[in-house]
């Protein structure tokens, strides 16, 4: 099925891509900074924790997964105070598999962890295209400001040069316009401008499919979100089927994932994310890479509403999900980090 069949197909479905409410006051994270914090005692709790034999997990998850992000950059602080070492060092230590990965993934700063998973997106044998689009598809230009300067602070690269390596054809051209992080996140509808623009990607549907991808990539990677949603609307309004005919077939893979990101991300952030979870957990095993970089990075942004959406779409919560998918200290984390039903 093409890119704006299946767009419009899902658009009002009750249980597909709905638009988003209008702008919404309000934090909508799960995780909250503790009032009571201290970052002296939470270090030494953490510290006495990693000392047991057979090592404390419960204090380890109740105390980074009950703090802020930014909280537990002043817990590292302390550790590292106190103990001499680096805390992420002695936890790598003390645990494994997956609750180690949810663990490390809390100690880095949110530009630190969207750096950490490009940079692993990228590098070995292939390339893993779908986080690359789901990260720059989905941060403000603040966000991927940041990550930038942590990629380079932390592997002495540039986040350019490194998709450069790796990506190539139009994909290439999609991810590098994102980078730039210039992409307006103005509010305000220009009406003339989607009309235009719409009548633009009608107008190139005519035409052969390389100025289909060049007007798409264009359009998706410069306009803001509430831009996009206009434009595809009087797109809908010119054409329900003809661009989707004239891409039938041609617009596929990874270009199609990444401008797929860019316009559901547009109707509605978090319907998009409780897709990616969904897609996640359901069949034979579970992507955890995916389910972890989700919750963590959305934990302190719009997990709630992912979670809400995820209700909707999926009829069962993301904490049942979570449950059937993963045991153990991995489970609980996980929970803690979603917070109560």
């Amino acid at each position: 099925m093409a890119f704006f069949q299946k767009l419009f197909h899902h658009v009002n479905d009750d249980t597909g891509f709905k638009a988003a409410p209008a702008i919404e006051t309000g934090y909508f994270g799960t995780v909250k900074a503790d009032p009571n914090f201290n970052a002296q005692n939470d270090a030494a709790k953490l510290k006495k924790a990693i000392e047991t034999k057979g090592v404390d997990e419960a204090t380890i998850i109740e105390v980074l997964a009950k703090r802020s992000n930014a909280q537990r950059q002043q817990i590292k602080a302390a550790y590292q105070q106190s103990a001499g070492k680096p805390l992420a060092d002695a936890l790598k230590k003390a645990l494994t598999s997956h609750l180690e990965d949810v663990v490390l993934a809390l100690l880095m700063t949110p530009s630190e962890y969207d750096a950490f998973e490009m940079k692993n997106a990228l590098k070995g044998l292939g390339t893993s295209e779908n986080v690359l689009s789901e990260i720059l598809g989905t941060r403000t230009n603040k966000e991927i400001t940041a990550l930038k300067n942590s990629f380079k602070e932390v592997y002495g690269e540039m986040l350019e040069e490194d998709i450069k390596s790796d990506v190539r054809g139009d994909l290439e051209t999609a991810l590098l316009a994102l980078c730039k992080a210039t992409r307006s996140e103005d509010r305000n509808i220009d009406d003339a401008l989607a009309k235009s623009d719409a009548k633009a990607l009608f107008e190139a549907g005519e035409n052969r499919i390389g100025t289909v991808c060049s007007v798409l990539i264009d359009i998706l990677t410069n306009r803001s979100e509430a831009q996009l949603c206009k434009i595809f609307q009087y797109y809908g309004q010119l054409s329900k089927d003809g661009l989707a005919k004239d891409l039938e077939g041609e617009l596929s893979g990874h270009l199609e994932d990444c401008l797929m990101t860019l316009v559901k991300a547009a109707w509605n952030k978090p319907a998009y994310f409780a897709e990616k979870l969904q897609h996640a957990m359901k069949g034979f095993g579970t992507n955890d890479d995916t389910l972890i970089r989700i919750i963590v990075s959305r934990s302190e942004i719009d997990l709630l509403k992912i979670m809400q959406e995820y209700k909707r779409m999926y009829g069962k919560t993301l904490q049942e999900a979570v449950q059937n998918e993963t045991k153990g200290d991995y489970e609980k984390i996980l929970l803690v980090l979603c917070g109560s039903q």
